[in-house]
């Protein structure tokens, strides 16, 4: 098992080198096995293609980000946490503008939806308690959210973390707080 993974971490680098250099869709298979001298069989040995390597990469990063993180904590520890993925983004923040961008059947932007929608229902699960969201519920505030962090990394001059969670926390916060102050004014009636 270690040598497979040295093996695919010798890959991921090559091919974040090359995505430095080159847009995506120039780069191939061989580029990528030439570039940490290995041989085309062992790449197809771990991976189906160039698009399923980069799904790797993102998976056993952000995985390795969320390892220790106890994801049914309290509010502070939420935007802990999320202020802690953006920063992994931030520093990544070139191979995912890049990753980003990729179109087609293999999309990178599928693969981080699917990935990244479950943990935003979650958390949104949560938060309604007892009375469990519907599918739209979950898909309006899981794209809202993700909209956000794509359009975020996709900027080539993206904010700092803290300054992105830090507005997405005030925006939250204060649509929560004019919602919740019109439902108390119209609960009481008109004065």
């Amino acid at each position: 098992m270690a040598d497979s993974n040295i093996t695919k971490r010798a890959l991921a680098t090559s091919l974040k080198e090359l995505m430095a250099e080159q847009l995506f869709d120039k780069i191939n298979v061989a580029q990528i096995c030439e570039r940490c001298n290995m041989n085309r069989k062992s790449f197809y040995y771990h991976f189906k293609d160039k698009y399923d390597l980069v799904n790797w990469i993102f998976d056993t990063e952000f995985i390795e980000l969320l390892k220790h993180e106890n994801l049914s904590a309290g509010y502070a520890e939420h935007w802990a946490f999320i202020e802690k993925t953006c920063r992994y983004f931030y520093q990544n923040h070139s191979f995912y503008r890049k990753a980003l961008q990729i179109k087609g059947q293999n999309s990178f932007s599928d693969h981080f939806r699917e990935y990244i929608r479950p943990l935003i229902a979650e958390r949104i699960s949560t938060l309604f308690g007892e009375e469990q969201p519907d599918e739209f519920t979950l898909d309006f505030l899981s794209d809202a959210m993700i909209c956000a962090m794509e359009r975020w990394l996709l900027s080539k001059e993206c904010m700092p973390p803290e300054q992105f969670v830090n507005k997405l926390k005030t925006l939250t916060e204060k649509c929560a707080h004019a919602i919740f102050q019109e439902m108390s004014q119209a609960e009481q009636g008109p004065s």
